[in-house]
């Protein structure tokens, strides 16, 4: 408890106060802009923290990244386009209710189980960053192979209304998970010849394509009309927000442990967190049909999910120099760069500066509830500007975005291409959010595999071998068989029925 008290003092500064304000406001602005994720605004924020004491760096890039989870949800919800691939598991949800009148709400239900889910990530990583890290450890290629096939068996409930169709989606984003060069024998693969193919597809340039140059596409060929549009723009309600985080309670606390666990798994991160609180909160739902109709049940989830999840992928970076994404790779470098080694003795040789970045992230989320009421208030007006300024302007952005992943004209190609696909598939009736979680679980699925067999020799049951990897297993099938049992009983309960049917005549009914 000393230690962090000390942290607080460290924080508690104008300067650092300062710093945590401006990282705020620029977070919640990279976040709304479609293809600049957290990785990226984090990489433009380096260059300043190199001017800056260790305490104010690492005090703004966690603010920064904090504030761009939710900050993705403002274009997800308004126009279809998630800023962050975190907010693609339910971007189209929240849009739905945007149809019914009821953004500005769905946006404050965000903004306040977003706060929610940072603070009790936050408050549990304060308290057991040293055991979640030596949980994290025990992962190997085995136990994140059935993680990530338990991430893939949420395709089949987002899409529950059409599995065949959200299989087909599953196939091809996994599909295009193995475009480049093998994982491990370095052939390449799809490439059909083509240089800018050899690095692979980057999944943020799809995600673009399919959400935001597909809207594109559909406001110009259905244009919505001027009324209808104007009509989306809503007051906040703030008490039908509250009801519905006090109905779904659970889900808020399930997406916050969900968030804090997967987040401490090295490459999980908040976008996994995401798709597997969703697709649980529609599994244990009472109304399952109702997700995919504007139904806040999943929101809930996953919004406190990815929110958690941002603070507890710092755990394994600071305690073994493990990175638990693409955002806490950058934040070693800066580490490295401040002096500072990653590593066990991290908590005893620098623990206040560790806990300085819990204390950060914790004032972040306070910060989050003025910042980001502000932002939803600003961000409703897009609504009310015409399709003819607004479309080509997202265009221009989003094409940007697309190019700046890899300063490569191939990223704006496969947004383009993934924005036909994704328009063609939605016109009948397939489901896109399957295909990004293809994308983006697939690599992690291969890597493991193949890495797993190349240490057993092909031997499969090494993925049993272990306690961990057993259980995860187990649950994993299922996972599988469980649906696929009881859809059977249910159709042999009905061919009785139907028999009987056929049998039974009714008068005056004719007879071929």
């Amino acid at each position: 408890m000393e230690t962090l008290f000390i942290a607080f003092g460290l924080v508690l500064r104008p300067e650092i106060l300062a710093v945590i304000l401006g990282a705020t406001v620029f977070g919640i602005f990279a976040g709304a802009m479609p293809g600049i994720s957290a990785t990226v605004a984090v990489a433009l924020l380096v260059p300043i923290t190199f001017f800056m004491e260790p305490v104010a760096a690492l005090a703004a890039i966690a603010t920064a990244v904090a504030m761009a989870i939710f900050a993705g949800d403002l274009p997800g919800a308004l126009l279809r386009i998630p800023g962050m691939p975190a907010s693609a598991a339910y971007a189209e949800e929240a849009h739905e209710m945007t149809l019914k009148g009821k953004g500005g709400t769905v946006l404050m239900t965000a903004l306040i189980c977003s706060v929610l889910g940072g603070l009790a990530g936050t408050a549990a990583l304060a308290f057991s960053a040293p055991l979640l890290a030596e949980f994290a450890l025990e992962f190997q290629y085995y136990e994140y192979f059935w993680l990530a096939c338990i991430g893939l068996s949420t395709a089949a409930l987002v899409a529950a209304s059409s599995p065949v169709k959200g299989l087909v989606s599953l196939s091809i984003g996994l599909l295009l998970a193995t475009v480049g060069l093998d994982l491990i024998s370095g052939q390449p693969r799809f490439t059909f010849g083509t240089l800018s193919l050899m690095e692979g597809i980057h999944f943020i340039p799809v995600m673009i394509g399919i959400f935001a140059v597909a809207e594109v596409f559909r406001a110009l060929i259905h244009p919505p009309r001027p009324d209808a549009r104007a009509a989306r723009v809503q007051k906040i309600d703030f008490a039908e927000s509250f009801r519905t985080i006090w109905r779904y309670r659970g889900n808020v606390g399930i997406g916050s442990v969900f968030g804090t666990l997967i987040g401490a798994l090295p490459g999980a991160g908040s976008d996994i967190a995401a798709w597997v609180s969703y697709g649980y909160a529609r599994k244990r739902s009472k109304t399952p049909e109702k997700f995919g109709t504007g139904h806040p049940e999943g929101i809930v989830a996953a919004s406190a999910s990815n929110n958690a999840a941002t603070s507890s992928t710092w755990v394994p970076s600071l305690v073994f120099g493990i990175p638990g994404d693409s955002v806490t790779a950058i934040v070693i470098g800066v580490l490295f760069l401040k002096g500072l080694e990653p590593g066990p003795n991290v908590f005893i040789e620098n623990a206040p500066l560790v806990y300085s970045i819990f204390v950060s992230f914790f004032i972040a989320n306070l910060f989050l509830i003025p910042v980001g009421y502000i932002a939803i208030r600003a961000a409703s007006q897009l609504l009310k500007v015409s399709n003819r300024i607004l479309m080509p302007i997202i265009l221009i952005f989003t094409m940007v975005g697309a190019y700046a992943i890899n300063n490569s004209t191939m990223g704006v190609v496969v947004a383009l291409v993934a924005g036909i696909g994704s328009f063609l598939m939605q016109e009948n009736d397939y489901p896109v959010a399957p295909l990004i979680l293809g994308m983006v679980i697939g690599t992690l699925l291969e890597k493991n595999f193949m890495q797993a067999m190349i240490a057993q020799q092909g031997d499969l049951t090494a993925f049993f071998g272990r306690p961990i990897a057993a259980t995860l297993g187990i649950i994993t099938i299922l996972i599988w068989v469980v649906p696929v049992t009881a859809a059977a009983r249910k159709w042999r309960r009905k061919q009785p029925d139907m028999a009987q049917d056929q049998n039974t005549g009714t008068p005056g009914e004719a007879v071929e």
